[in-house]
């Protein structure tokens, strides 16, 4: 059985912190935790290690972007053996930007970033619902997006 590593306090403060600006110095990690930066070195590397930091990342505004469209297409396929390639076929839009594989009324569940209603419907018809293995899609329309976080260690 593999082994998970546990998180303790520490830890947790040390994501805490990452997690509300990736960019702290472990310096001054160290001072507000009251430990040397080698020991934050250290516990970072461990949980990168252990998987728990994957990565950093920038966040970016779509909006500032020309990307005010934010909708996401429940999509059932005609086959379930049709989910890789459909899923190949995905990858390619950069317009999709989240796949999920679900389970209930849709197979695939994209989140789809576009310019505008126009650019939508491009993408619905010019390239999405021309997916062989795709039997059909619904639509939503994100009105807004009031609350976006990750999951709290």
């Amino acid at each position: 059985m593999d082994n998970i590593y546990q998180i303790d306090n520490l830890d947790r403060d040390i994501l805490h912190a990452l997690m509300a600006n990736a960019r702290t110095p472990y310096a001054e990690l160290a001072k507000k935790f009251e430990v040397s930066p080698g020991t934050i070195h250290v516990r970072v590397e461990k949980m990168k290690q252990a998987g728990i930091i994957t990565g950093t990342r920038v966040d970016i505004s779509e909006k500032q972007l020309g990307f005010d469209v934010c909708c996401f297409i429940g999509i059932i396929l005609k086959s379930a053996k049709d989910y890789h390639t459909a899923l190949d076929k995905l990858d390619k839009l950069d317009e999709v930007v989240e796949v999920y594989y679900t389970t209930g009324q849709y197979s695939i569940f994209t989140k789809v970033m576009c310019k505008s209603i126009e650019a939508l419907q491009d993408v619905l018809i010019n390239k999405i619902q021309t997916i062989d293995e795709i039997q059909s899609t619904e639509t939503l329309i994100s009105l807004q997006n009031p609350i976006v976080r990750t999951i709290k260690p």
